[in-house]
């Protein structure tokens, strides 16, 4: 039980449906047709590219997302 409960509390990550645009600090935008992670404790994105390649951004290195079909 005690493993379980450990469990839950190092699960802070939301999942945003892609696809996704993200427009980083330094002006460029990365668009990405698959999900979004983002790890609640530090702001940390992470998702795959066109090539099945793990990118991540430090909540500094990102200003704003969009996900969906809009």
């Amino acid at each position: 039980m005690l493993l379980f409960a450990s469990c839950e509390k190092i699960s802070d990550i939301t999942r945003v449906e892609g696809p996704c645009k993200i427009e980083l600090v330094d002006g460029r935008i990365i668009t990405t047709q698959d999900d979004i992670e983002i790890l609640e404790s530090t702001g940390t994105m992470t998702y795959r590219d066109e090539d099945g390649k793990l990118w991540s951004f430090t909540d500094e290195e990102y200003l704003i997302y969009s996900c969906g079909n809009n």
